[in-house]
């Protein structure tokens, strides 16, 4: 550490006890001081045995794999489900699963892909009684549903019915990385339109979806690493808040680079972005972040053209 750093923690520590700094080494570390954001749930760092999962190689389906993942553990079982492909941008992307003991070492299910009958990609599991509900992209960004009762064998139920606040569907176009929540006998429905902007919409059957506003409830910005795309990952409920993981990145970096960030709501609608974002610097462009519960406490996993995982800093 040089003379000015360690004359600055020196200040800091003196002027500020109340506050805490993840690292005044990383390049982009910043203080945590924000009582919406507890440390369990923005703090970690990348495990040793990273990464803990890869794309199998040139000659299989899933010489590459992409976006956002899904990790469920459920008791001593780890199911991960990923988007893997040829390597092609414009190839099929299918659906692949791998298992695991302890949410580090996995293995690839015999009979990857597992649903074979079209585009999968982007996806995320709500696990509600016996049934598996799966957002996911289809072919050309547009959100899907999919349902299973083991995890394996999944039924495809067609296209999201998004309408906007007046009951006309939403513009033709993208719609991708749905993200899916349920409470008290309400679904709600995250999802972005070429990345410009996070919308919500709600349903009681899942069958038709109905923006709350027609104006996104999360957009990019004012950060430098989410100036000019979003998407969300996920939905955490803690404390009686609700914490938003997304990915973001700026149209001026080149080549491009995405990182994952945090915010907080107390209605699913407002949100306030963390200070302290992006959670992992932006130059390792790590995305498509999601927190796991490992029963001790929480884990957090990158997501996009490998798994990293990371876990609390403290």
């Amino acid at each position: 550490m040089t003379i000015a750093k360690s004359l600055l923690r020196f200040l800091v520590c003196c002027l500020l006890p109340g506050m805490s700094f993840v690292s005044l080494d990383a390049e982009d570390a910043k203080p945590v001081s924000d009582p919406d954001f507890p440390r369990e749930l923005v703090e970690f760092k990348p495990a040793e045995s990273n990464p803990v999962f890869e794309a199998a190689g040139k000659q299989d389906w899933d010489a590459m794999i992409r976006e956002r993942g899904w990790i469920l553990r459920e008791g001593n079982r780890w199911m991960m489900w990923y988007t893997g492909y040829d390597g092609v941008k414009t190839s099929t992307k299918y659906l692949g699963l791998a298992t695991s003991d302890d949410g580090i070492h996995w293995k690839r299910h015999p009979d990857n892909p597992i649903y074979r009958d079209g585009w999968v990609e982007d996806m995320m599991v709500v696990k509600r009684g016996p049934t598996y509900y799966m957002f996911a992209e289809g072919k050309d960004d547009q959100a899907q549903l999919l349902t299973s009762t083991d995890g394996v064998k999944w039924t495809r139920q067609g296209a999201l019915d998004v309408r906007k606040t007046d009951g006309t569907p939403i513009e033709p176009g993208p719609y991708g990385t749905p993200t899916g929540y349920y409470e008290n006998g309400t679904w709600y429905l995250f999802y972005e339109r070429r990345d410009a902007g996070i919308w919500l919409a709600t349903s009681k059957d899942m069958q038709r979806w109905t923006n709350l506003q027609d104006e996104p409830v999360l957009s990019p910005g004012p950060a430098e690493f989410d100036k000019h795309l979003v998407a969300l990952n996920q939905i955490v409920p803690y404390k009686g808040k609700y914490y938003a993981y997304y990915h973001g990145s700026s149209k001026e970096r080149t080549p491009s680079v995405w990182a994952t960030g945090v915010a907080v709501s107390d209605d699913l609608v407002h949100w306030k972005k963390y200070s302290g974002n992006p959670l992992q610097p932006v130059e390792q462009n790590k995305s498509s972040g999601i927190l796991v519960p490992d029963g001790s406490g929480f884990r957090f996993y990158t997501m996009h053209g490998k798994v990293e995982l990371h876990l609390p800093a403290h």
